[in-house]
């Protein structure tokens, strides 16, 4: 049987660590990835061997002058790509290839700081240590507290900071019932959109006993806007396996299942990696940690249906099946995968465990609110100044992110606009609009629920005044028509009139029955449909009808969109000061609806309009305008 020394591991690593001058820490999520990452770490190896200096990876961990380490998502996107340099704790943002060459001279060689690199406030004051700065400064990184930090490829350094002692200690030293009730006792609610106590859960297919049992995790994050799973299985893999190694000791697990969405390859690639390395670690596979006990991981990838986040759906799509929901019961903890009992958690839900085992079940209850209990990640996008991946306490208000985390609201030219907040999403397509009333409002279960939103699996989109929430509503409602399995009626056929109803709306073609008939039809899907994706589908229409519902009578009783969004209701007309007569607008007019003389400003002819912007598209003195 196979016996890891974590204690002996540790003490390596950290010795190894020590040995060198400084340690660089570039950030590998998918965002700074995109922008240029990949070439930052070739540059700083090239770079600091031509200083005739040395450099190692961080899988390799030779004796060198310098480590070089991809972590995953730092959180900051809206500033990336992030190079982080410890021991000192300098962040540096906006970093790109050619900034390489001066920070290794000035600040790894000679000890100075780069401000022009630096984060910088909306004074121009400047803040070097990552944790002063207040996006980081006001959360509550639990969760999320190795992202960002460790290099999600070495398994040496998550056991350095303590990872799978407590997946040791829940294999060697508790029974089922002790870590069953020490998550209940925490108060930890699934993460992925339900609520349902996690403790709970487990209890529930504890007591059905079979020879196999699964653990899934269920990666499969299709939100837009959303991508904390993605960022927590990029960054810090390892706690996912660990969470699942315990979710196994609790209900007699022997075997686990990642899904994962296809579209997230880097995360997959992370995810093999780490399984891999666990295995030789003697972590997972037979006889893990030398014990008796069993349990493997398998990753797959999905399809990207949205429907395959629903537990049902995504079972049925691992055993090879179109991925479809089924009635309930019989729940998964009763008959699940293959038929065997199943227990099924999310990404973050599942990288908690662990965290909640170290800090102890009453000190991890002791934060957030009174009613939900922990922190709760967030995908903070949209029209504010800080985008990024977040983690506060639950009930934290909503203001509290927007401005403090947030930076504020942003106009769509890039400036911040104080406190022009018009309405935040919450929650995805399955969740609904919070508006200027709901900005200290916590955000915990209870309280979103009775304004009739729910967390959702976590995204934010802030919205600002120029935001035409009609137009929200419907592109959230196109999102899951389309995504919609199909199995049901009132969901397939539903959504798809819904849709088409809210086109008439923003075409200008509504009328005082549509607007009846699209609340009463989302009702009906609300109730009817089989599956939580038909029951929430229509969550975004009808609170954006609850709260923006003058904006919808706008549409319809006063054929206008007061946020000039939707063209059917643009009116094109020229500015007579800027116009210079020059008539290419007219010549470029395909219904000739522009007419005007040499020295007098053009005009334009809104019954003949046809809104097709060849005017605005041809004016080089920027004289068109849209009213």
């Amino acid at each position: 049987m196979h016996k890891i020394n974590f204690e002996e591991r540790k003490k390596q690593y950290l010795a190894a660590m020590e040995e060198y001058k400084a340690r660089i820490v570039v950030c590998g999520g998918t965002g700074c990835m995109a922008n240029g990452s990949g070439e930052i770490l070739e540059k700083f190896k090239t770079v600091v061997k031509e200083k005739g200096l040395s450099i190692t990876v961080a899988l390799e961990k030779e004796k060198t002058d310098f480590i070089l380490k991809t972590s995953g998502c730092q959180g900051f996107c809206q500033m990336g790509p992030l190079v982080t340099l410890y021991p000192q704790g300098i962040l540096y943002v906006h970093v790109k290839a050619e900034d390489v060459e001066e920070i290794v001279e000035r600040t790894l060689l000679k000890g100075e700081i780069i401000e022009r690199l630096l984060y910088k406030e909306n004074d121009g004051t400047t803040i070097a240590e990552m944790q002063k700065i207040p996006f980081y400064d006001k959360q509550k990184r639990t969760t999320l507290e190795l992202c960002g930090r460790i290099d999600a490829l070495d398994i040496d350094e998550y056991i350095a900071h303590g990872g799978y002692e407590m997946a040791k200690k829940a294999v060697l030293e508790m029974t089922d019932d002790e870590i069953c009730d020490e998550i209940l006792a925490s108060g930890l609610r699934g993460r992925g959109g339900g609520g349902f106590p996690t403790g709970r859960k487990w209890a529930l297919t504890k007591v059905h006993k079979n020879d196999t049992k699964y653990v899934i995790c269920n990666g499969d994050e299709g939100d837009p806007g959303a991508f904390m799973d993605r960022c927590v299985m990029e960054g810090n893999p390892h706690s996912v396996i660990e969470g699942m190694i315990i979710a196994a000791c609790a209900i007699g697990g022997t075997d686990g299942y990642i899904y994962v969405r296809a579209e997230y390859p880097l995360a997959v690639v992370r995810l093999q990696i780490a399984v891999e390395a666990a295995r030789k670690a003697g972590i997972l596979g037979k006889n893990i940690f030398g014990s008796d006990m069993n349990f493997d991981i398998n990753i797959m990838e999905g399809a990207g249906a949205f429907v395959c986040g629903e537990e049902t759906a995504l079972i049925h799509s691992i055993e090879g099946m179109r991925g479809m929901p089924t009635s309930k019961p019989p729940f998964p903890a009763e008959k699940g995968l293959f038929g065997k009992p199943t227990v099924i958690n999310n990404v973050e839900t599942l990288a908690t465990i662990p965290i909640i085992m170290q800090m102890g079940a009453e000190k991890y209850a002791a934060i957030g609110s009174e009613n939900a209990n922990g922190t709760k990640t967030f995908a903070l996008t949209g029209h504010v100044a800080h985008t990024g991946l977040i983690e506060v306490p639950l009930g934290t208000t909503l203001r509290q992110i927007i401005e403090e985390i947030g930076g504020g609201v942003m106009n769509d030219d890039g400036t911040l606009c104080g406190t022009d907040f018009k309405a935040v999403q919450i929650g995805g397509p399955s969740g609904g609009c919070l508006t200027q009333e709901h900005l200290d409002l916590p955000l915990d279960y209870d309280h979103l629920k009775s304004v009739g939103a729910m967390i959702g699996s976590g995204g934010l989109v802030v919205m600002n005044q120029q935001t035409c929430m009609v137009s929200i509503a419907r592109f959230f409602m196109q999102f899951t028509q389309n995504e919609s399995c199909g199995k049901c009626v009132l969901c397939r056929e539903g959504t798809k009139q819904m849709l088409e109803l809210l086109d008439d709306i923003i075409e200008g073609r509504g009328t005082a029955e549509t607007l009846e008939l699209l609340e009463s039809l989302a009702r009906t899907v609300q109730a009817g449909s089989l599956c939580a994706l038909g029951k929430t589908a229509p969550n975004p229409v009808l609170s954006t009808l609850k709260y923006f519902r003058k904006e919808y009578e706008a549409h319809i009783f006063e054929n206008k969109c007061p946020a000039g969004r939707c063209e059917a209701f643009a009116n094109y007309a020229i500015d007579p000061e800027k116009c210079k007569s020059c008539s290419l607008c007219a010549r470029k007019c395909p219904v000739e609806a522009i007419s005007g003389e040499k020295g007098v400003p053009y005009t334009i002819d809104t019954d003949k309009c046809i809104k097709c912007g060849a005017c605005i598209g041809n004016c080089k003195f920027g004289a068109v305008y849209k009213g």
